[in-house]
C-alpha cells in the first residue's frame, strides 16, 4: 500500500524547497560554476526527510525554476536546461534520494555513515554535473570544452567548499534527525 503525504511531509518538503532556493542566492563567485549553499540544503533534504521526500523537495525546486521562477543560481526558466550547469540540479535530485535512502534508519546511524552518504551524494552531483556540462558544451551550444578544463573548473575549483558542506551536513543531521523522528506521530 502506498503511503500518502501527510501535512507534516508536505510542510517539510516545502521548507526544503524554499531553503534550496535561498541557498542558490548565498554564493561565493568562482569560475564557471558558482559555489552556493544549494548542495547543503539538497543533502539535508535527503538526510532529514528520507530518500523519497528529499527527492520530491529538490524536484519541486527544479520544477519551480524551470517554470520561470528565478530561483536557480543564475536565474530560471525552461531555457535553463540548455545551461551547462543544469546537470548539477539533476544531480541534486538523485543525490538527495540516494543519501536519504542510505540514512533512513536511525538505528546504527553514525557520523561516519552520514558522512559516507554525503560523499556518495557529492560524487553523484559532480558526476551528473560534469557529464551534462560536457555534453551541452560540446554537442548542443557549440562551445567546446576539453576534459582538463572541465575537470579543473567544474570539479577541482568547486569541490573544496562542498567537501566542507558534507561535514556540516553530517553534524546537522546527527543533531536534527532524532528531533524530526520524535516529531512524527
Amino acid at each position: 500500500m502506498k503511503r500518502k503525504f501527510s501535512m507534516r511531509d508536505m510542510t517539510l518538503c516545502a521548507l526544503f524547497t524554499a531553503l534550496t532556493a535561498v541557498g542558490a542566492f548565498i554564493r561565493i563567485p568562482v569560475p564557471v560554476v558558482p559555489f552556493t549553499l544549494q548542495f547543503l540544503f539538497t543533502m539535508l533534504a535527503g538526510l532529514l526527510l528520507g530518500g523519497k521526500l528529499g527527492a520530491v523537495s529538490v524536484a519541486l525546486y527544479a520544477f519551480l525554476g524551470l517554470v520561470g521562477l528565478p530561483i536557480f543560481a543564475e536565474g530560471g526558466g525552461f531555457w535553463y536546461i540548455l545551461k551547462p550547469s543544469f546537470g548539477y540540479i539533476i544531480g541534486f535530485i538523485v543525490a538527495s534520494y540516494v543519501t536519504g535512502k542510505m540514512t533512513e534508519k536511525l538505528d546504527g546511524l553514525t557520523f561516519g555513515k552520514i558522512l559516507a552518504a554525503n560523499f556518495t551524494g557529492l560524487a553523484i552531483v559532480y558526476g551528473a554535473g560534469m557529464v551534462y556540462y560536457y555534453v551541452i558544451c560540446n554537442f548542443v551550444i557549440n562551445s567546446p570544452i576539453g576534459l582538463w578544463p572541465l575537470f579543473l573548473y567544474c570539479f577541482l575549483l568547486a569541490v573544496p567548499g562542498d567537501i566542507c558542506l558534507c561535514f556540516v551536513a553530517a553534524v546537522l543531521t546527527r543533531r536534527l534527525k532524532p528531533v524530526l523522528a520524535n516529531m512524527q506521530g
